[in-house]
């Protein structure tokens, strides 16, 4: 799924405002994901003492922001029921996904396992179809499946950022990238574990390091989320697929790809990386930032 204009061009205080009262009335109740009228809004920031004019004005009437806000929870209830839950898959589901995928094709790139013992360890199916769909999409131009280091970006050779954490994908290289993806797939999860939570934040934490990067040096990073497995994230995680559909309107995320998502919309995202760049090297990227 890509951003709403709308909402992307909403200043640091909308996004604060969308986590406190997020947080404070609750993402979700059951199996259903809430939504706010102007009045509640009021009613939970009186309750911590802080302005409402903003919200209501002086005649009673809801200001622009006020709708804006109302807009936008009823937005995030009615995409995450229509991209986010109809598109998540399971186990089984996605292993029918990607036989498909490898079905008459010798892949040359690595597809790695699970890191689970026993009957739950398995190929890393997601991962493994964000890899072969890669690979047949680039057609021979080289990308990173697994990087091993962090990612880097240079200016006249010399090391200009260095990001905080690992990448699950690069393109063309870590080294002064495209583009680089993160793949948060629970298949055969029973509870949702602090693991699962710490990854969107971790996300969250990239977002904010290339948004420095574009602000400062112009340099502008494509950055995707892959996610998967139905009871881990919509079953068990549904505030913080709320929070990961703010991170992308926030910004902090040029797309995010939901389970079965990836078969169609993947592909096209990596033939976009040739035709939105002059470059499709390390070198020639390079090349580019020293200019």
């Amino acid at each position: 799924m890509q951003p709403k204009d709308i909402f992307t061009k909403q200043p640091r205080n909308f996004w604060a405002q969308v986590k406190l009262i997020s947080m404070g009335l609750g993402y979700s109740k059951g199996d259903v994901i809430k939504v706010y009228t102007a009045q509640e809004i009021v009613a939970h920031l009186q309750s911590l003492k802080l302005s409402t004019e903003h919200i209501i004005d002086s005649a009673g009437k809801v200001t622009a922001e006020g709708q804006l806000l109302v807009d936008y929870f009823a937005y995030r209830a009615e995409m995450l029921v229509k991209n986010f839950q109809a598109n998540l898959m399971d186990r089984e589901q996605a292993m029918a996904e990607f036989a498909k995928i490898v079905e008459g094709y010798t892949p040359t790139v690595k597809v790695p396992f699970n890191k689970q013992k026993g009957d739950k360890r398995h190929q890393a199916y997601l991962t493994g179809m964000v890899n072969v769909l890669t690979e047949k999409t680039l057609d021979g131009l080289h990308f990173d499946p697994d990087p091993r280091q962090l990612t880097v970006v240079t200016k006249n050779e010399k090391p200009l950022r260095t990001l905080t954490r690992r990448f699950d994908g690069a393109y063309p290289s870590i080294v002064n990238p495209l583009a680089i993806w993160e793949i948060k797939e629970y298949y055969g999860t029973t509870t949702f574990g602090s693991r699962v939570a710490d990854g969107v934040y971790e996300t969250m934490l990239d977002g904010y390091e290339l948004e420095e990067l574009r602000a400062t040096e112009d340099i502008d990073i494509k950055h995707y989320l892959v996610i998967d497995d139905y009871f881990t994230w919509w079953k068990c995680g549904k505030s913080y697929l709320c929070r990961i559909f703010d991170m992308l309107h926030e910004g902090l995320l040029d797309e995010v790809i939901v389970g079965r998502q990836v078969v169609t919309r993947w592909p096209e995202i990596v033939r976009s990386w040739n035709k939105d760049s002059t470059t499709s090297s390390v070198e020639s990227r390079e090349r580019l930032l020293q200019s």
